[in-house]
């Protein structure tokens, strides 16, 4: 078992190895996948890359100028801005990751059963996903956030109600495709059962078009957490969310415009990375696009 193993372990250690030499080889892949690593390493060590606390409260230094001590100035409570961003990218790489993790796993779970399960569960599941998603997406996250209250779970729930149709529906039609294949009619004239076809056969070769999807939905899903900490209906105060780091500079745009510019620039960094990303993996996900490395 041991010796079977040691076979394995390098070659899909070659294979991902591959996998990003192709994508590096392209240059938006390169800048994509090079954005996102540095949102990557600035989330995971961002308690130690901070150079101040991001929510201790220093009055006389209130609303500086930037300066080699404070590079993105402070703000009306003289917090430092830097710090503030760093560690926000704690808190949407958080909700993004919890929020796309759930959504993935409900909608291909849900959009298996829907192409492979029974014509009535199918026809059960296309109505619940027809109603969550024709309910306004605003109006949904508004009821949720009332009877919840504002928070991080809050905010990762009402990404997951609204995500979850949108990828089921996605498996469910690459699923409706892969089963007529002669592969898995084989397999299943041997005797092999629904979930062994599903787990083994179809979910390897549907399962593509969702990572896509889905690299490019995390920086959708961190705007909405910012959107909604602007709005106080995400993150509570003094948590450093880059929303509420945009609400902050928002009443003081006119006389301390940094505050707003080191609040916005991380959403376009993670929007251009997780774009370029996505379209890389596309890139390499279909044989059609496929480029050779040169």
């Amino acid at each position: 078992m041991s010796a079977e193993v040691s076979r394995i372990a390098p070659a899909a250690a070659a294979r991902v190895g591959g996998f990003v030499r192709r994508i590096a080889a392209d240059p938006m892949g390169c800048l994509g996948l090079t954005l996102v690593t540095l949102l990557l390493f600035t989330g995971v060590f961002a308690d130690l890359l901070v150079p101040y606390d991001p929510i201790k409260i220093a009055v006389p230094e209130r609303l500086m100028d930037p300066s080699w001590a404070h590079p993105l100035g402070t703000d009306q409570l003289g917090r430092d801005v830097l710090s503030r961003v760093i560690k926000g990218s704690q808190i949407a790489l958080g909700v993004a990751v919890s929020a796309i993790t759930l959504s993935f796993a409900g909608g291909v779970i849900l959009g298996l059963l829907a192409g492979y399960g029974p014509r009535w569960l199918d026809n059960v599941l296309l109505l619940l996903f027809d109603a969550v998603y024709s309910f306004p997406s605003i109006m949904l996250a508004l009821a949720i956030i009332t009877l919840l209250g504002p928070s991080l779970g809050t905010v990762v729930l009402v990404v997951v109600i609204g995500s979850v149709p949108v990828y089921a529906r996605l498996i469910r039609t690459q699923t409706l495709t892969v089963k007529t294949s002669e592969f898995v009619l084989a397999e299943r004239s041997m005797g092999a059962g629904r979930f062994r076809i599903m787990a083994r056969h179809i979910l390897p070769n549907v399962i593509g078009p969702l990572l896509i999807v889905a690299s490019m939905d995390v920086p959708v899903v961190i705007t909405i957490e910012a959107g909604l900490s602007f709005l106080g209906l995400g993150v509570r105060p003094p948590a450093p969310s880059w929303g509420r780091i945009l609400n902050d500079g928002y009443t003081q745009i006119r006389d301390t415009p940094w505050i707003v510019i080191g609040g916005g620039i991380p959403l376009i960094v993670t929007t251009l990375g997780f774009t370029f990303l996505g379209e890389a993996l596309r890139d390499q996900l279909d044989p059609k696009l496929r480029k050779p490395v040169g």
